[in-house]
């Protein structure tokens, strides 16, 4: 049987779902809760905590436990890196994502500067640069409207993209198919990726940079791209609302002892 706080909160996810509350409106308060029997303090507010977790409610001290305007966008995994979205067509990967959350979006949602700096240690050791080599730093703010949802800053060697789109300042993507599509035709044509992910509290600047509720998380990404030879292209650090995206990843299971037979 699934914990008692499980079934309270799939019951209120479902009423949600139903429309029994409304994006904007609160919930009860845990002490109405727990006096219409549905459980104890503690498992009211660990199935409170497991619908903030699913992005369902927001919560915040002296606005209690609030059920969303907007569902969370779909932050699609390896699908949005197809080279069909960004290589033939426009399809950069923040743009990937609103497509497949089916929610509008505008080239200018994207803003960014750049600007050729030290790299900091984290960059230079992905990079396997010295120490006081410098880079390029594509720093993104991407919003959905008004709302932020995330930062990305991309490091790149100036070997691999002084001249190109990718160090030009003007708002939106690198031109048609953003940076990939602009490595690519400067002969970098990425093959693989590593993505790691970290949930941390934020620092006050992205806090408000964000406009985070208090209490809510960062999920920080770490994403190495890779050519074919194993040549780093782009190293980027990505701060993300917690709250603002459920992530998806749909992959081929692989097999590694039938891959050893052959």
């Amino acid at each position: 049987m699934a914990p008692k706080w499980r079934e309270l909160a799939d019951k209120l996810a479902e009423q949600i779902r139903n429309g029994d509350y409304t994006p904007g409106q609160q919930l009860p308060q845990i002490r109405d809760l727990v006096e219409a029997g549905e459980g104890s303090k503690t498992t009211v507010h660990a199935a409170y905590k497991a619908l903030e977790a699913e992005g369902l409610v927001t919560s915040s001290r002296g606005h209690g436990t609030v059920v969303r305007e907007r569902a969370p966008l779909k932050r699609l995994g390896i699908t949005r890196y197809d080279k069909a979205k960004w290589r033939d067509g426009d399809e950069v990967a923040f743009i990937a994502d609103r497509v497949a959350s089916g929610r509008a979006y505008k080239r200018g949602e994207q803003t960014q500067t750049v600007s050729r700096i030290v790299a900091p240690p984290l960059v230079a050791a992905a990079h396997g640069l010295p120490e006081g080599a410098e880079v390029y730093a594509r720093a993104r703010l991407v919003k959905e409207g008004d709302q932020p949802t995330h930062t990305l800053t991309s490091y790149y060697r100036p070997e691999h993209v002084e001249g190109t789109r990718i160090v030009d300042p003007a708002p939106g993507p690198a031109g048609r198919g953003g940076g990939f599509r602009v490595l690519y035709d400067a002969g970098y044509e990425i093959d693989h990726m590593r993505e790691e992910l970290f949930a941390r509290a934020p620092g006050s600047g992205e806090a408000e940079q964000l406009k985070l509720l208090p209490g809510e998380w960062v999920v920080e990404l770490h994403r190495s791209t890779f050519t074919a030879d194993g040549t780093l292209v782009e190293f980027a650090i990505g701060v993300h609302a917690a709250t603002r995206f459920a992530w998806a990843y749909d992959f081929k299971v692989p097999d590694s002892a039938a891959e050893e037979e052959q």
